[in-house]
């Protein structure tokens, strides 16, 4: 007998409702549990269902109108004093058992550090299937199911998952996929009080919190990037990079190669394994141009790549290219920024 026989029995069609699960960030809502409200109105436009959002915290019910501004139909609130402090076991149980009371169909997490951390665990709790990283998302046309559309491979395939027999489906996707919806202070929407099953202990206390400053705008909502490669042949190359961002008023960032070597921390990776960015303008400096590092940029307006190799993969996926030697042609850009900058103080 299967484990999961129990589970077979379970008829999709009583699950109704696309969730979204807001994430708080220091008083607001995250925008990344935003951007998840944006996809779930548009799949349940598709499925004549309504949009549920949900928060977890101590004090957070104050922004339910936010969400409802935003896009929510219905927003389920947990505020309690137990949830004062993030444990991903105990904010996983209670969005399972909010999913266990309201079954939902679909609840979308935005993939961040927590998301990622404890949406495996809602997944395990209510013994469904969760999908990750999904860079868009479908309805089936015949049966009406969710499929998560994600990368596989390295980035060479395209998936389309759906959970089978199993509600709600899980999705993840990655912050700054998709767009954030724009806020409708005249929607009106339900304000649902809940008051999640959870355990009392789960053996980890809070010892300590240290607020590290990030000091610069984070990439991922950065409008000029200036990224570095292998290319650079070393961490003096960031040196000239991080005058011109200073310039042109950006930031810096770098590729997988140029982390893994050191020359960068990982918090300015964009790629696969890094961040996807939606940057105004995207400098790809000394960047091959692999498919791994492109899955990152495929939402930046205006890429420009630098690479004295006319070969590299990145003249192919880029709107401007310049062949030549970075070392030659930044400072050669830093200069005529300047001139222009003292052309318009004149």
């Amino acid at each position: 007998m299967s484990i999961c026989s129990e589970w077979d029995k379970i008829d999709p069609r009583e699950y109704r409702g696309i969730w979204a699960y807001l994430e708080v960030e220091d008083g607001v809502l995250g925008e990344g549990g935003l951007q998840m409200l944006g996809v779930a109105r548009n799949l349940a436009s598709q499925k004549d269902t309504y949009v549920g959002g949900v928060l977890i915290g101590k004090g957070v019910s104050s922004l339910a109108r936010e969400a409802i501004y935003y896009g929510a139909d219905k927003v389920f609130i947990a505020d309690d004093e137990k949830f004062e402090e993030y444990y991903a076991a105990l904010y996983a149980e209670a969005l399972a058992s909010l999913a266990k009371e309201h079954k939902p169909e679909v609840i979308l997490v935005s993939g961040t550090m927590r998301g990622r951390e404890f949406t495996p665990y809602v997944a395990n709790t209510l013994r469904t299937g969760i999908t990750a990283d999904c860079t868009s998302f479908e309805v089936d046309p015949a049966v009406k199911d969710v499929l998560g559309v994600r990368p596989t491979f390295g980035a060479y395939l395209i998936a389309h998952i759906r959970t089978l027999n199993r509600r709600p489906a899980i999705f993840t996707a990655r912050p700054n996929v998709f767009p954030t919806p724009e806020r409708n202070p005249a929607r009106e929407g339900e304000i649902i009080h809940t008051q999640p099953k959870v355990a009392d202990g789960y053996g980890v206390k809070l010892v300590n919190k240290k607020r590290f400053s990030r000091g610069t705008v984070p990439i991922e909502k950065a409008k000029i990037l200036v990224s570095g490669g292998k290319g650079l042949g070393s961490r003096d190359g960031f040196t000239i990079l991080q005058e011109f961002a200073k310039v042109i008023g950006g930031e810096i960032s770098g590729s997988r190669k140029a982390v893994d070597a050191g020359w960068i921390t990982h918090d300015k990776q964009v790629g696969q394994t890094g961040k996807t960015v939606r940057s105004d303008l995207y400098f790809a400096v000394g960047i091959s141009g692999a498919v791994q590092h492109l899955y990152g940029i495929r939402e930046a307006r205006c890429v420009v790549a630098i690479n004295k190799d006319p070969d590299a993969p990145i003249f192919d996926n880029c709107d401007y290219g310049l062949i030549g030697d970075y070392t030659e042609v930044i400072p050669a850009l830093i200069k005529a920024v300047k001139k222009l900058q003292a052309r318009k103080t004149e």
